[in-house]
């Protein structure tokens, strides 16, 4: 068979776009306000087919239904289901899923391209904006600290076939199409050392089964029809975002920190102790905060005894650098908790300044009385 005859008898092409909304969220709050207006909402504490054992969501996420809308892709009009996972670390991961059925290879190719141009990074914010404005509308109450201004966000588009119409293995599958245009929307052909690199996060599990990772794109053939590597790849991407703006709010953090300090010992020596210690409260607050914000987000997903998905789970985690961020957010924290000891440390030693001055001013008063009435 060549990829002129193959034909994708099942399959979706999903766009993710994911945003971060607020410091936290509470998911049961969200779940109540959502409910009382009719909606579908659920949380989701396991995935599709894994074990409940194997891996485990830290906080599970909740999600909610946005209904359907119809979107024009190359092929023609096509039904989208709209949805929306909501994460506790303040994290908003909008879903537009549109299913294909008895689609020609080519046709399924253009419109994964397709529905990134219309939906990807390209194609702005306007829509994502639209559906999460419905979004917050309802659940506002239960966000604390909602973002305010310009909101970090990513994308990732991911192509599914659950079944073609000819039996397909993983290497079969390989042999007949081309992966290249569905992991690029590129129509001309790469170099090999780009193919290469292009195809090197690939995984099977299964003869029949696999994975290809890319930083903004993912082909997913999965014939028993479960979602858990798609929801695999959108946690890896909520940590990703949720670690860039730590990242972010840390470099924005030091500056200001130095600025701070300097300030501080500049004040005339009476104050400078009383600001040194406000100052080290503050500090202790932001290092507090940020780590325990970290930890969760860190702890989002915890993979167990599925070595598949753990690979899958680890590639994309290093692929997005969550990891590199990760270690970026904790070298700015230890820079800060330095920073904290060392202010706590110049506070104690100005009180300590103070209280000698005050005794030898106390003995020479002492002195001073004694002289007086002697």
């Amino acid at each position: 068979m060549t990829s002129a005859n193959l034909v994708v008898s099942s399959g979706e092409v999903t766009a993710l776009r994911l945003i971060d909304i607020a410091y936290s969220v509470d998911l049961a709050h969200a779940e109540r306000l959502w409910t009382e207006r009719g909606s579908t909402a659920f949380a989701r504490s396991s995935l599709s087919s894994t074990p409940p054992e194997a891996i485990s969501f830290g906080v599970p996420p909740l999600w909610l239904s946005l209904g359907e809308v119809e979107v024009v892709l190359a092929s023609g009009p096509a039904r989208a289901t709209m949805s929306v996972r909501l994460y506790d670390f303040g994290l908003a991961a909008l879903s537009l899923r549109i299913r294909r059925t008895g689609q020609p290879w080519s046709s399924y190719v253009r419109d994964v391209t397709d529905v990134d141009t219309r939906f990807g990074p390209a194609s702005g914010t306007r829509f994502w904006n639209d559906l999460l404005e419905r979004v917050q509308d309802v659940i506002r109450p239960s966000l604390e600290r909602p973002t305010e201004g310009e909101r970090l966000d990513e994308d990732h588009l991911i192509a599914t076939v659950h079944a073609f119409n000819e039996n397909m293995d993983a290497e079969r599958l390989m042999e007949t199409v081309d992966l290249v245009e569905v992991l690029t929307g590129e129509t001309r052909p790469l170099s090999r050392s780009a193919r290469k690199e292009l195809l090197s996060r690939s995984f099977s599990y299964y003869a029949d089964d696999l994975v290809v990772l890319t930083w903004d794109r993912a082909f997913i053939y999965e014939p028993r029809g479960d979602s858990d590597v798609a929801d695999v790849i959108e946690v890896a991407n909520a940590q990703l975002v949720e670690m860039r703006y730590y990242d972010l709010h840390l470099d924005d953090e030091l500056p200001h920190m130095y600025d701070q300090v300097e300030k501080a010992r500049s004040t005339a020596s009476l104050l400078a102790s009383r600001r040194f210690a406000h100052l080290a409260r503050g500090l202790y607050a932001l290092v507090a905060e940020v780590t325990e914000l970290t930890e969760r987000v860190d702890n989002a997903l915890q993979v167990t005894e599925d070595v598949y998905l753990a690979r899958i789970y680890s590639s994309a985690l290093s692929l997005f650098r969550v990891q590199a961020l990760s270690a970026s957010v904790d070298r700015k924290l230890s820079i800060i908790r330095d920073t904290y000891a060392a202010l706590y440390e110049e506070a104690s030693s100005r009180r300590n300044e103070w209280l000698e001055i005050a005794i030898v001013i106390l003995i020479v008063v002492e002195i001073v009385i004694s002289l007086t009435h002697a």
